[in-house]
């Protein structure tokens, strides 16, 4: 970088509170700036000072006017926002980071404010909103069934719906349950045990347990759908790459008026014996043209776990394409 394409610009922050938030724990936020850009960082009480060519200068102002805007929404900038914040300025949707923030979902049960976090996210909800039936589809901390559960949640508190059903195949155990211990409930938990985490986040384990009782939650292996209709329900469908087309036309025909139906699953993660085929895929395949039907595909972008998770979801990607 010659000195004459060099340029310096001073960021002045509203106070020394607002220069935390930004800057992040340790400067943590300003190194991941620094490793982005080619550009030098100097932050001092207040104000941050860039050095860099005037294009990286203009970057990294826009993202720290961006940051500037969330965190005097109220929106705590956190290390995910920064990552996703450098993503979508490379697809020249920065602008969009402001918008995902407008909307408080819910609470949880401890009081945390639940908010799409990713331009693929709002659309999945969005979809959810439109339309009876959405396929949401994409890798594992994506929040496909969380944020499922939490509008699930929000139909049936609104009136909306008269109850919840969550299902999906216990393809761990080969649908046959029958040489675990105990009664029907305790030999299914462990392959539902992650609809009920959803569950206790946002209503509440006591919530939870009187709902249950009272028939207003139901949680159920795929195999105990056959021969229902679910009216005036909201119906998910998790880890639905683990369902046999058999199955998946059996749980979709189970659709009754008033109903909703969403259908989570990663089609990267197939656990069905080899030679069977995935009923998520060949849905996907067969439904696409259906008015009414909607199919959201969410990215590695859209992965709110810990960054790593991103970077294995992308290893395995690649490592597939390689060896075909």
């Amino acid at each position: 970088m010659s000195e004459e394409s060099v340029v310096s610009q001073k960021i002045l922050l509203r106070d020394n509170e607002e220069a935390r938030a930004i800057f992040g724990p340790q400067d943590a936020y300003i190194r991941m700036l620094d490793q982005a850009f080619a550009c030098t960082l100097i932050n001092r009480g207040n104000e941050l000072s860039v050095q860099g060519t005037p294009m990286v200068v203009e970057q990294v102002v826009e993202l720290i006017g961006v940051f500037k805007q969330l965190i005097r929404k109220g929106h705590p900038l956190s290390e995910r926002d920064v990552l996703y914040a450098l993503e979508l300025q490379k697809k020249g949707d920065l602008a969009h980071l402001l918008d995902l923030f407008q909307e408080d979902l819910a609470q949880s049960f401890k009081g945390k404010v639940i908010r799409v976090k990713t331009i693929g996210q709002r659309a999945y909800v969005e979809a959810i909103r439109k339309h009876d039936i959405v396929f949401g589809v994409g890798p594992a901390g994506t929040g496909k069934t969380y944020l499922a559960v939490v509008l699930a949640y929000l139909a049936l508190k609104n009136g909306l719906v008269k109850r919840i059903v969550l299902t999906r195949p216990a393809v761990e155990a080969g649908e046959n349950l029958g040489f675990l211990p105990g009664d029907l409930q305790e030999k299914v938990d462990p392959y539902l045990r992650p609809l009920y985490d959803a569950l206790h986040d946002v209503m509440g384990p006591e919530q939870l347990a009187r709902s249950m009782e009272r028939g207003l939650v139901e949680v159920a292996p795929l195999a105990y759908m056959r021969g229902r209709t679910l009216e005036d329900a909201f119906v998910i469908l998790d880890e639905a790459q683990n369902t046999t087309p058999e199955q998946m036309k059996m749980f979709l025909t189970r659709l009754g008026f008033g109903s909703k139906m969403v259908i989570t699953g990663d089609i990267t993660q197939v656990d069905l014996p080899r030679g069977k085929r995935s009923g998520l895929r060949e849905a996907l395949r067969i439904l696409s043209d259906i008015d009414g039907i909607a199919f959201v595909v969410l990215e590695e972008s859209d992965v709110i776990r810990h960054q790593l998770v991103q970077k294995i979801i992308h290893a395995y990607a690649k490592d597939e394409v390689e060896r075909g």
